[in-house]
């Protein structure tokens, strides 16, 4: 992905040179899915993959500690029950026999547990009531030692978790629906989550990833800190086309507080970098999104529908020496609407930001209680913003 940083705050910015900036990022994103399907599909086409019908969880545990490089495990309908580690599997999909009957992980701490996986499929699959993460993914630690300068391919990498219904996760503490660390090129798309202790999906270090058309909404009883959350020096990633529905203190938590052995790659100067939220659904919540000690940042055509606290929070909770504070993020062309009431302020600003930094671009903004108090007081002035009216 090109740089975004000549486009941020050094000097003023136009909106001529915002405007290339966003259409190289969907662009990018764009060709990165394609690309990243392909890959995935290319050894299907080139050999035949294997095809092993599971029936019932002792076939599983089986097949998965003799699985091979290019294997398609169909689990039929039923109870797989939880528990299941997989190490250095290549080319492995793991899915429904029939969609309409997806089989279901129930209870444990892990349903299912990759380490250095590449190329790792897991689609049209139940998960539910797991007490530490329904999912987990990760490098085996050893991405935690790149040095950030390192353009080496990660050991776990083309991971794509699709058409997942995920539940009851936890429920209190830091327990996610989906936790991955170290992914290097990442989808998740079409997957439900409905309550969880932690956040819904949970990204630390992970790099190339896209989060596509999946709902989230929180559920009585289940803590639920945020709905995604992007931390631990991960770059490049895209949210879009999500709905979150009362999705935890933080819908979107661009950034995090992170210990520094667990950053990926080592040295990393951020909690996230060159992030892209754009066209979600955002309702509930303390506040609309937040940003915690991000560098490089869009949020565009956004809906967000009564936040209870704050619109936005702009934070810095990581404060190790040397870090970037949270800065350069444009905000543009999203639709605000709100309880002026409900509101303790409109942006929330922590200590060790560079709120000046911020651009805010062509966005709605409505306080449907006094619709004559719509315009929101914003650390730096606006670009053509609207007050007032009816999103």
């Amino acid at each position: 992905m090109t740089s975004l940083s000549k486009y941020f705050y050094i000097a003023p910015i136009s909106t001529d040179r915002l405007l290339p900036l966003l259409r190289n990022s969907l662009h990018y994103n764009l060709r990165y899915l394609l690309a990243l399907w392909i890959a995935c599909a290319l050894p299907c086409c080139l050999c035949v993959a294997e095809t092993i019908v599971i029936q019932g969880p002792d076939a599983l545990r089986k097949a998965l500690q003799n699985v091979t490089p290019d294997t398609r495990l169909k689990l039929s309908p039923g109870e797989y029950g939880h528990g299941y580690y997989i190490r250095s599997a290549a080319q492995l999909t793991i899915e429904a026999l029939d969609e309409k009957q997806p089989p279901t992980f129930t209870g444990g701490n892990v349903a299912i547990h990759g380490s250095q996986c590449s190329k790792l499929t897991l689609r049209n699959l139940t998960i539910r009531g797991q007490k530490d993460n329904g999912l987990n993914f990760d490098d085996g630690g050893a991405n935690a030692q790149v040095n950030s300068t390192s353009k080496t391919q990660t050991d776990t990498h083309q991971i794509l978790l699709e058409n997942l219904s995920i539940s009851e996760i936890g429920p209190k503490g830091n327990h996610d629906g989906i936790k991955c660390s170290g992914i290097q090129g990442l989808i998740i798309r079409k997957c439900q989550f409905v309550g969880w202790g932690g956040q819904g999906i949970d990204l630390v270090g992970c790099h190339q990833v896209l989060i596509d058309e999946c709902d989230l909404e929180g559920k009585d009883g289940f803590s639920a800190s945020a709905g995604v959350q992007i931390k631990g020096g991960s770059s490049e990633v895209t949210v879009q086309m999500c709905r979150f529905k009362d999705a935890g203190e933080r819908p979107i938590n661009v950034g995090g507080s992170t210990g520094l052995e667990y950053f990926r790659p080592k040295g990393a100067k951020a909690e996230a970098t060159q992030i892209v939220i754009r066209e979600n659904q955002i309702e509930g919540s303390s506040c609309g999104v937040a940003f915690v000690g991000v560098n490089e940042a869009l949020f565009e055509r956004n809906s967000i529908r009564n936040p209870t606290r704050w619109l936005i929070r702009i934070l810095q909770e990581n404060t190790n020496s040397g870090f970037t504070p949270c800065s350069n993020v444009v905000i543009r062309e999203n639709q605000f609407q709100f309880q002026r009431k409900d509101l303790r302020e409109d942006v929330n600003i922590g200590p060790g930001t560079s709120p000046e930094t911020f651009r805010f671009i062509n966005n709605r903004w409505t306080a449907s209680d006094v619709p004559e108090r719509s315009k929101p007081r914003l650390p730096v002035a606006e670009e053509g913003g609207v007050y007032g009216s009816n999103p």
